[in-house]
């Protein structure tokens, strides 16, 4: 089994550890989630990404309750969605989501700002009331970006541990991953593979996946790793699953880094975080 880095996470006052590769489980349905994460902790993985608008907790649940994976070696994430804004209201989504999961959280998320509602930060109250009551070992963001974060620790006196982001090859965000740098917020990177398609089959990954004998995947994950980002890849193929673990055994040189770095060009897969309001 290869050593998954761990990263320090802030929780106020201490910190705590997170490994630096998970395995997530958006858009796997609830009925396949189990095997898949079965199969993610019996190849290595000891990080879990889900949230309560995949559909899915409970089916992790299953699959934490059945590992004969010992719970604390486990980190779990989740995420409180975007029409569960508000102190009150995140308080009892928590609730439901550990309700489904049937196990403690490790960390919670805010799923999206959702500008337009304007209550991400009583949500963030929230949830670092969740923190101190003990429930969570740690609260942090999704798709935040700086305008939003900076507001937290204007309004709060705390940013977020994490801040989990679109990033990519494509899409590499610099001025936001140099704000996490500048206030100690983790850069966690969803969609690491874009998705597939372009990226998967660009030239210069290509040529990189050929020159270390690895495929495109995993030299993208190893960009991530080497950037200082957590990443979370998502498969329900057993054998995909193992290969995005397979990442510790070679390194990019500098001139790697720099190839891949010279193909930023801000091609969002997902949502625009100043726009999407969904739920608000």
């Amino acid at each position: 089994m290869n050593s998954i880095p761990n990263l320090s996470l802030s929780t106020g006052l201490s910190s705590i550890e997170i490994p630096q590769l998970g395995f997530g489980v958006w858009q796997v349905p609830d009925e396949q989630a189990p095997a898949a994460i079965l199969t993610a902790l019996e190849v290595g993985y000891r990080s879990l990404d889900t949230a309560r608008i995949y559909g899915n907790e409970e089916g992790g649940g299953r699959a934490l309750a059945q590992t004969e994976v010992a719970r604390n070696d486990i980190f779990l994430t989740t995420k409180v969605w975007n029409d569960d804004h508000g102190y009150d209201a995140t308080l009892r989504a928590f609730e439901e989501s550990a309700k489904r999961l049937g196990t403690e959280i490790d960390l919670y998320l805010i799923h999206w700002p959702v500008p337009a509602k304007d209550a991400y930060v009583d949500t963030w109250r929230a949830l670092l009331q969740l923190r101190a009551d003990g429930r969570i070992r740690a609260a942090g963001v999704c798709n935040f970006q700086q305008q939003h974060l900076q507001r937290l620790i204007d309004e709060t006196g705390e940013a977020p541990a994490i801040n989990q982001i679109e990033l990519h090859p494509y899409l590499q965000q610099s001025s936001l991953r140099a704000f996490h740098a500048r206030t100690g917020i983790l850069t966690e990177a969803w969609s690491p593979l874009a998705q597939g398609g372009a990226v998967l089959e660009d030239l210069t990954i290509a040529n990189l996946a050929a020159k270390h004998s690895r495929s495109p995947a995993q030299v993208i994950l190893r960009w991530h790793l080497q950037l200082g980002n957590v990443v979370i890849p998502k498969s329900v193929t057993p054998s995909r699953i193992a290969e995005n673990f397979d990442v510790f055994g070679f390194e990019l040189d500098a001139h790697d880094m720099a190839a891949i770095a010279a193909l930023g060009a801000e091609g969002r897969t997902g949502p625009d975080p100043d726009k999407l309001n969904a739920g608000a």
